[in-house]
């Protein structure tokens, strides 16, 4: 019998940020490949971002032909590592989105998107209470945003904490600190301890898990030991990325959640 051949996850990565391939690579069980296609960020400069029709965006030339070479080149899924565009336009955005994308794919490749993810992840570690962690770029809008995403999905009890740069950061508008290179001053340390801080904050609600969203934050190296301190599962954008593709693809590779109750930490190292 011929084995199967290792699972090849592609993904579609704003043209600026390098997070999503960078975690997700390091996360990968042995034999998984991971295979990036950048696209323009529908954000224009120097404004926020609140949302994209996702016919427009599954039809922006640069995205069609991310998937196109995705599916060429074989990859056997394909993720939309852009959360925010998610959040704005709820799960309709997502069904819209995969239908519309899915038809410049070739060969069949499922597409899905990190919401469609991070959702799977949290219905499957049976979450219903998070500590959001938002990255610093996020704005009021998409605070909002997400957490009527969420509550879409039945899961309306959250807290939120955006996590906070140096004072170094003061003078620029909070939408600009990613494209001013924010993402490459975040230390995991620090994302742990302020996650540490905000979910034992004296008013913070009964909490049982984690939940990062932002697929261009860099927080993968506070998984473990926030799972540890908090004895609670932590559910990042990039993680949920890599664990829905292996479900869909490879699913002898993805971990069991059912028993670890845990995406990363406890379970893809």
């Amino acid at each position: 019998m011929t084995a199967p051949a290792p699972a090849r996850l592609g993904i579609l990565v704003i043209h600026n940020d390098p997070v999503p391939e960078t975690e997700i690579w390091r996360m990968a069980p042995h034999g998984v490949s991971v295979h990036t296609a950048r696209f323009e960020c529908p954000r224009p400069i120097d404004t926020e971002y609140v949302g994209s029709p996702a016919a427009a965006l599954a039809d922006a030339p640069d995205v069609v032909r991310g998937l196109d070479q995705l599916s060429r080149l074989g990859a056997h899924s394909i993720a939309l590592c852009f959360g925010s565009s998610s959040f704005f336009g709820g799960p309709a955005f997502d069904t819209a989105f995969i239908e519309a994308a899915g038809a410049h794919a070739a060969h069949g490749v499922r597409v899905y998107t990190a919401a469609t993810a991070i959702t799977a992840a949290l219905q499957t570690t049976g979450v219903r209470h998070p500590l959001l962690v938002m990255p610093p770029w996020f704005t009021e809008p998409t605070f909002r945003a997400t957490e009527e995403y969420l509550a879409k999905l039945g899961i309306d009890e959250t807290s939120l904490v955006q996590f906070q740069l140096g004072p170094e950061w003061d003078g620029i508008p909070r939408y600009n600190a990613f494209d001013e290179g924010a993402h490459w001053t975040i230390d995991p340390t620090e994302v742990h301890q302020q996650v540490v801080k905000a979910f034992h904050a004296p008013d913070a609600p009964r909490l049982d898990s984690v939940l990062i969203p932002g697929s261009g934050f860099p927080s993968l190296g506070a998984v473990t030991p926030l799972e540890q301190e908090l004895g609670v599962p932590v559910i990042t954008s990039n993680q949920a990325v890599l664990w829905y593709g292996l479900q869909l693809t490879a699913p002898e590779s993805a971990p069991d959640t059912a028993t670890a109750g845990s995406l990363f930490g406890r379970r893809f190292t």
